[in-house]
């Protein structure tokens, strides 16, 4: 028998939550269910509408990127809430949570995962964020164009991309930054002379980008985030005897 408390540790250790200052209000265990683990949902959002599917298929437990409690939400069991964590308890499934642990992680990260998608290689680090970096720079020795970056998106994550084109035809460097992203990370990306800026959410650059001569790609928050728990869900498959599902439900945001 695989327990909760196993794969908790295990969870804890392996994404090292405790070593960043996240807006997650916590990462790791947020609801706790029943001690016996024999199916894992592994998803990105939480959501009424993922927790009926993870019930559906009498799942013991749910590994999720955007956790229920957030540091600037309130705190209070109430509303939709209350709905969330009353459907969690009353099935017995526990929540986990793995926020910006999951964004910087070096192999089953979603910025890593997404280099090592687009055919890149991880170079050095990058998105500086209170004292950590989140990310990567991918280096290539063959060029890309970046409609080639943009089909691959569109065929392996359904992203729906917004492009600004306004830097080099042939692509060799990208820095990434899965879901939201500002300025500090535009900035970081064009003070390091990359070929291309991946983020997720889409902000106002658009003279900013045109100006410094750099390619950028908004490529979605849900779909920048969607890679990193689907290879997590492989490790923890292979490490127990647990069944492990990756469920997507896209909000084309």
């Amino acid at each position: 028998m695989t327990t909760r408390s196993e794969i908790v540790i295990f969870l804890d250790d392996y994404l090292v939550i405790d070593d960043f200052p996240d807006d997650s209000a916590w990462n790791g265990l947020q609801i706790e269910g029943r001690e016996s683990i024999s199916k894992i949902v592994f998803t990105t959002d939480t959501g009424i509408q993922t927790f009926e599917q993870a019930i559906a298929i009498h799942a013991d437990m749910i590994v999720v990127h955007h956790g229920i409690f957030w540091k600037q939400s309130n705190p209070s069991i109430v509303s939709y809430t209350k709905k969330r964590v009353k459907l969690l308890l009353d099935n017995g499934i526990s929540l986990y949570t793995a926020h910006l642990p999951l964004d910087k992680h070096p192999e089953v990260g979603n910025n890593a995962q997404l280099i090592e998608l687009l055919g890149f290689t991880k170079d050095m680090p990058f998105a500086w964020y209170k004292g950590h970096y989140l990310s990567f720079i991918g280096k290539s020795d063959t060029p890309y164009s970046i409609d080639g970056i943009v089909r691959i998106l569109k065929e392996k994550l359904s992203a729906q991309c917004t492009v600004l084109p306004f830097g080099k035809k042939e692509i060799k460097t990208i820095a990434i930054c899965s879901g939201g992203a500002d300025h500090v990370q535009l900035d970081e990306a064009i003070d390091r002379c990359v070929d291309l800026f991946i983020a997720g959410e889409a902000f106002e650059c658009y003279h900013d980008v045109r100006d410094a001569g750099i390619n950028v790609i908004f490529a979605g928050h849900h779909a920048t985030e969607i890679l990193g728990v689907k290879a997590l869900s492989n490790v923890v498959q292979e490490r127990f005897n647990v069944e492990a599902y990756f469920i997507d439900i896209p909000t084309k945001l």
